[in-house]
């Protein structure tokens, strides 16, 4: 594991931060507690894709927004009430922003992966960069795998910027620089979609990047139906 470490300015404890999470989620739950009996005075909020972001986090006002694995998108007006800023916790490098990012590195064969720590703007995965933590793909690994390691990967850097709070230190600013635009649910959408004409490999490869545990979202397009994949056949 490779951390890319940044100059550091003092702050005060921060005592005011909201942290959202996602609901029912081992990983976000661990990380909560972790900060609620470290920063006792933090908001904690878990987020699901089918509720709506609440007044509680519409209406705070304080030092830090922490988005671990949210499930909504912060928007703007809400990133604003961040005096100092709101910090997303991101699973995958900054060669793989957005929406997707395990699938396009499975399908990728990428040798490399990570996940990344940055501030957040009003476009997703834009925002500078705190800090990186990469780690090797390997042969077997699957979407599956490589998001578990990567929410190892976030948990962990999240201690270390808990720690940086407790510390009186604000987070700063690695090097790095994010790869390119962020990757979009249209482009991963299209991903999912095999035809007739594809070969062997590029069939398998897409099956392979669209497969999380038993569930394919892989599925094959004929004469304008679309037929899913059943890996329990």
């Amino acid at each position: 594991m490779i951390l890319n470490f940044k100059i550091m300015t003092r702050i005060n404890l921060a005592s005011d931060i909201l942290f959202i999470g996602k609901k029912d989620d081992y990983f976000s739950k661990v990380a909560a507690d972790y900060l609620k009996e470290n920063i006792p005075s933090a908001i904690i909020v878990y987020s699901a894709k089918s509720d709506p972001i609440p007044d509680i986090v519409k209406d705070w006002k304080g030092d830090y927004l922490i988005s671990y694995l949210s499930q909504w998108i912060i928007p703007a007006s809400i990133l604003a009430n961040a005096k100092e800023g709101g910090i997303n916790l991101h699973p995958g490098s900054p060669d793989y922003p957005g929406i997707g990012c395990t699938n396009f590195a499975i399908y990728n064969q990428a040798k490399e992966f990570g996940i990344t720590c940055h501030y957040m703007e009003a476009k997703v995965d834009t925002g500078a960069i705190i800090k990186v933590s990469r780690f090797p793909i390997h042969k077997n690994d699957t979407v599956y795998s490589l998001t578990q390691r990567c929410y190892a990967n976030i948990l962990n850097v999240f201690f270390e910027l808990v720690d940086d709070f407790l510390k009186g230190v604000k987070p700063g600013l690695s090097q790095e620089q994010w790869k390119r635009t962020p990757y979009t649910r249209k482009e991963l959408n299209e991903l999912c979609v095999l035809t007739t004409e594809m070969d062997e490999e590029e069939i398998n490869r897409r099956i392979a990047a669209t497969t999380f545990g038993d569930k394919a979202w892989a599925y094959f397009q004929l004469n304008g139906q679309n037929f899913y994949l059943n890996l329990n056949d």
